[in-house]
């Protein structure tokens, strides 16, 4: 899949879509008590690869906003994926490497 990607493609689109996939292919499985937690993971790591490549198409302001809901959704993911490893309800490598 990510070798489909264009060649211009910013390399931090390339990280953000990469550490999106193993964010959200951990999150999964989380147990139900802390699927919320696990869903918020899906819609924050989501949001990185998309407003980085959003922001690339804009100019101005509007690229700086796009690149810095970016950057907190990022801290968002950091966040959550932490807590739900402190939890033991993710592997804690794994977590690692998303990050």
């Amino acid at each position: 899949m990510l070798d489909a990607l264009p060649a211009t493609t910013l390399i931090a689109h390339r990280k953000a879509l990469e550490a999106a996939g193993i964010a959200i292919a951990l999150v999964i499985q989380v147990p139900a008590p802390l699927r919320s937690l696990a869903n918020q993971v899906i819609r924050a790591a989501s949001s990185v690869p998309a407003n980085i490549e959003e922001g690339r198409g804009r100019l101005g302001g509007d690229r700086k906003y796009h690149w810095s809901v970016a950057y907190g959704s990022a801290a968002e993911v950091d966040s959550h994926l932490r807590l739900l490893a402190g939890a033991g309800a993710i592997d804690i490598e794994q977590a690692n490497t998303a990050l």
